[in-house]
């Protein structure tokens, strides 16, 4: 599968309820250097119920400059949940299914929005 596969793709909840499109993801990097950096792996994608497109970063920390772009992103941002990838259940038909029980975060990964 190729990331840009998942973008813009509509995400939704077990029971069918559209929680929004794939806009950005996140990667994190594990184990020892291979060569010049360490191994990547897909953590999870951001979902968002307003915005078909990323946000620049604005929306996992506490950036505020330039003030108007800041402001405007995230504003263009709320409502958006990170998605780990192990509460994915299924991507066919160029759509993303979670699984029962699956957490929504808060694309700051500081806490769980339900």
């Amino acid at each position: 599968m190729i990331l840009s596969d998942l973008l813009g793709s509509p995400v939704l909840t077990a029971d069918g309820e559209r929680l929004g499109v794939v806009v950005d993801a996140r990667l994190a990097l594990d184990g020892p250097p291979d060569g010049m950096l360490s191994a990547a792996r897909l953590y999870g994608l951001v979902v968002s119920p307003h915005s078909h497109s990323s946000f620049a970063g604005y929306e996992r920390t506490d950036v505020d400059a330039p003030a108007l772009i800041a402001r405007f992103l995230r504003w263009r941002a709320r409502g958006s949940v990170l998605v780990l990838w192990a509460d994915l259940a299924s991507f066919t038909g160029d759509v993303v299914r979670l699984r029962p029980g699956a957490t929504l975060y808060s694309p700051r990964l500081q806490e769980a929005q339900g």
